[in-house]
């Protein structure tokens, strides 16, 4: 007995001074993950935590902690991205409504000044004010109209709809644009009735939308086509024409508030960037899909797809 006790107090002190040593390491350890979590977070910077340590509740923590920096790091970068939209769209709004009020108030100085101007003089000039005052109202229910959608307060009910009629209205309605602008029309809609749970008035404009959109920018290749047809799923329509398209850097950017390629801001191609915002709401609310693909001059799509109706 009295020979154990000596080797019992040695193993005691071993199992007393290893489990010293690992408190110390994990001290040590702790208080590095803690001040490199500060410095990380402090300056922003792209780095991880690396720790050896056979401690596998220690490995799960720093896993965790990095899952929660990538987590932190998307944020960032959506804040950032989310602050140049609101600038950018700041700087949008303020062009397209400074414009139209510009005209109007020279207008309207010119009217109150000139008393030898003509009453026909006066009456074209009025119309110039009634027509920009126009554009103003136009432009702030479009931004009234996004505005309720992103926010939830504009409900769409959903009924029964016929896409080829849909299709049908809509071509009808710019055919006459069309042909006065020498564009050729390519029809090509599908003699089976395609149904889908949707809305008369949203489709509408998502059509109006993308027929305005590829009559403004792509009436240089001279052809605007219109195609539905669908698989054993879903129903599509397709809005397509061979001008000038969208370089593949701006294509993820379209459907973005007020995005407007650089010659929008042109009189020729003047719009306020929302239409295909617009669109896209739409028709992710009727449970839809949109996808654009572009080749300059050979064909830029719009492709919006719907689940289709048995009955």
């Amino acid at each position: 007995m009295s020979t154990l006790l000596p080797i019992v107090i040695v193993c005691l002190l071993l199992i007393i001074i290893w489990q010293y040593r690992n408190a110390r390491e994990s001290s040590r350890q702790l208080g590095y993950i803690h001040e490199k979590l500060n410095s990380i977070m402090t300056q922003g910077t792209r780095e991880r935590l690396l720790l050896f340590s056979s401690n596998q509740e220690l490995q799960l923590l720093l896993t965790d902690l990095n899952n929660l920096l990538d987590t932190n790091h998307k944020g960032a970068i959506e804040r950032v991205k989310l602050e140049k939209s609101m600038r950018n769209m700041l700087s949008n709004i303020s062009h397209d409504l400074k414009t139209p009020l510009t005209v109007v108030l020279g207008y309207i100085e010119t009217i109150m000044h000139d008393e030898t101007m003509s009453a026909s003089e006066r009456e074209r000039i009025l119309h110039t004010i009634h027509q920009k005052a126009d554009q103003v109202i136009i432009l702030m229910n479009t931004f009234f109209d996004l505005a309720k959608l992103e926010s939830g307060d504009r409900d769409i009910p959903l009924s029964r709809v016929e896409l080829g009629e849909v299709c049908r209205r809509n071509i009808l309605s710019f055919y006459d644009l069309l042909t006065a602008k020498g564009s050729e029309v390519e029809i090509d809609i599908s003699d089976t009735a395609l149904y889908i749970m949707g809305n008369d008035e949203a489709l509408d404009r998502v059509l109006s939308n993308l027929l305005s959109n590829a009559i403004s920018y792509g009436d240089a290749g001279g052809v605007l086509g219109l195609k539905l047809y669908s698989d054993e799923q879903n129903a599509y329509i397709e809005v397509w024409d061979r001008g000038k398209g969208i370089s593949e850097s701006h294509q993820d950017k379209v459907f973005e508030r007020l995005y407007t390629l650089e010659d929008s801001r042109n009189r020729e191609y003047q719009g306020s960037g929302l239409g295909l915002t617009i669109t896209k709401r739409l028709t992710e609310q009727m449970n839809g899909t949109i996808k654009l693909t572009s080749q300059p001059y050979v064909q830029t799509v719009f492709t919006v797809s719907f689940r289709r109706l048995r009955f």
